[in-house]
């Protein structure tokens, strides 16, 4: 699922020995005064000056707060970061039985059929909402559409779809909690080769379903939580990576499948979703990575099999009229509402894991500067990813230019990322640049996979951009230019609040060592003469500093190693605003 087929502190507070750092806390918004050690007057900058130049005038859009998604957040989480979205998705969300209040996990867990504990109809789905609503959020439901759901034993017990006792040794099994249950690939014991197993019996964990058992759970939706008008579900998913089933449910889907099936699942489900709920949004094909962006299940399977990757030679591409997957799939919605008048694609969704190693929570020296470097595959047209992929993914110049030649007026989404790392400061500042990268290239929606644990480094990057103090202030909705040298070594973005006019100012300083000096110069802003300045090191805690001056559109800093500063800056007329 996860594949994109696309101590600071320690030397912070040595540091503050050679120059005056005085922190606050949140909290209290009291100073606390580090102190000196040695001569505050020769304070060690090891690393150039860094000059960023914002212009309150310049590229102007809303930032959609869509962009600020997780998955599977408590309530108490949802609030604590102050987030809009949390999705339910992910590979155990393509067979979810609501009738039963059960999931087969498929290839994240031996293919087991498992009670979700409750026998109450739809009690999973039900209690995500809740949670959801309770944190403040939209919840996302994953539909499934790959036409097969779970069935459970005797007394809700659990069912394996690759039974070693009918099936023979297989290179893994549950062996904690269900030695039965085998991992689907078989074994040679003299050869020690594995290979698929493909001819099991889908009906030993699951049964055959079609589209009216979705139904069914859509109209089970709006009967407990409303219509998407009223507090009820407001975004549907189409499935979950459906170009990789034949691995990931390889148990019920063995063949890869082609663009035609996708397509026509996709007419049917969405078309099923607007007919019970006409105002919720469809959010469509939820495609894994970068060889599910061009090539059907199929043609991937195909060329795997046949060791042939000339794309010339794909079969259901060359049934296709040679398209790439995902446009051919935007001008068949597109087709398909010119010939209907009724929109069945509100937004067309990806997911994006970059392949480099980074997804991981390796963190050498190496690592954390490719993690520094790979967010450019967002972005940048001249840059070529350093993976395998070795192309120019440019993933959100490359959506737009789709939807505006196939299917003008469709949102984007890049609904499940991960740039790894959770633990560790690096984690932290690429997942800030990447929100800062979503704001900045108006992206409509996006939703990490999934929330990180409270408390972590990258859970604290994104709430410094959504409550960073504790009372829910923000980092502002409106996108202002914000121009930095090299955004390797160190990423900047700007936007103003609509209400009060303040500009905010994220600085992430992405060099693994050393201090740098920073200079922001702010064109077209009447603002106050002093700055707010919050910040998060690897001491892992977003830290009031002590008011910054902004001296004729000028603001002066140095900068830890490995940090997220934001600076907040109120209009003239509002000097008190944030303060």
């Amino acid at each position: 699922m996860r594949k994109f087929i696309l101590n600071p502190v320690s030397g912070l507070l040595l540091l503050t020995g050679l120059f005056l750092l005085p922190q606050t806390f949140a909290q209290t918004n009291q100073t606390v005064d580090v102190g000196f050690v040695g001569d505050p007057k020769t304070p060690v900058v090891t690393n150039a000056v860094v000059t960023v130049i914002v212009d309150a005038a310049a590229d102007r859009h809303r930032i959609s707060p869509d962009i600020y998604g997780v998955a599977f957040a408590s309530s108490n989480q949802l609030n604590d970061l102050n987030v809009p979205l949390n999705r339910s998705g992910g590979n155990a969300e393509t067979r979810y039985n609501w009738r039963l209040n059960a999931h087969n996990h498929a290839a994240d867990w031996y293919f087991e059929s498992i009670d979700d504990g409750d026998p109450t109809p739809g009690a999973s789905a039900d209690d995500f909402v809740a949670n959801s609503r309770n944190g403040r959020a939209q919840a996302m439901i994953t539909l499934p559409m790959i036409g097969w759901m779970p069935k459970l034993g005797s007394g809700r017990s659990k069912l394996a779809s690759y039974s070693i006792a009918k099936y023979g040794t297989q290179a893994s099994n549950d062996s904690k909690s269900f030695p039965d249950a085998g991992n689907g690939t078989g074994t040679n014991s003299t050869t020690h080769t594995h290979w698929l197993i493909t001819t099991n019996d889908p009906n030993d964990a699951n049964f055959l379903t079609n589209s009216a058992f979705q139904q069914t759970y859509v109209q089970h939706l709006i009967n407990r939580w409303g219509l998407s008008t009223n507090g009820g579900v407001r975004y549907y998913l189409m499935d979950n990576e459906h170009s990789i089933w034949f691995e990931t449910h390889q148990d019920i889907h063995p063949a890869g499948p082609t663009m035609q099936e996708i397509r026509d699942k996709m007419f049917e489900y969405a078309e099923l979703v607007k007919s019970n709920d006409p105002n919720a949004l469809v959010c469509g094909p939820e495609e894994f990575g970068w060889s599910g962006y061009f090539f059907s299940g199929y043609d991937q399977q195909w060329a795997r099999l046949h060791n042939d990757f000339n794309t010339a030679d794909y079969p259901d591409r060359n049934a296709n009229g040679g398209w790439d997957y995902l446009p051919w799939l935007l001008d068949q919605f597109h087709q398909r509402a010119t010939n209907t008048n009724q929109r069945l694609l509100d937004y067309f969704t990806v997911h994006c894991y970059p392949q480099g190693g980074e997804f991981d929570t390796n963190v050498s020296v190496s690592m954390q500067s490719i993690r520094n470097r790979s967010t450019r595959a967002l972005w940048d047209t001249n840059y070529t990813d350093e993976s395998w992929i070795n192309d120019n993914v440019m993933l959100i110049p490359r959506m737009k230019k789709w939807v505006a030649q196939y299917y003008p007026g469709t949102h984007i989404g890049i609904t499940e990322y991960n740039w790894g790392a959770e633990n560790h400061i690096n984690g932290a500042t690429a997942q800030a640049d990447v929100l800062g990268i979503f704001g900045r290239e108006n992206v409509d929606m996006a939703v990490r996979w999934t929330v990180p644990e409270t408390n972590t480094p990258v859970y604290n990057a994104i709430k410094i951009y959504r409550n960073y103090d504790g009372k829910k202030s923000a980092f502002g909705d409106t996108s202002i230019s914000a121009i930095a040298p090299d955004p390797d070594t160190l990423s900047a973005f700007a936007a103003t609040r609509v209400q009060d006019g303040t500009i905010t100012i994220m600085v992430i300083n992405k060099v693994l060592t050393g201090l740098t000096s920073l200079s922001v110069e702010i064109n077209h802003f009447a603002g106050t003469n002093m700055a707010q300045a919050w910040q998060l090191t690897s001491n892992n805690s977003i830290t009031r500093l002590v008011d910054i001056p902004c001296r004729n559109g000028t603001l002066k800093s140095l900068l830890p190693a490995q940090s997220i500063t934001l600076f907040i800056l109120p209009t003239a007329k509002n000097p008190s605003s944030g303060f």
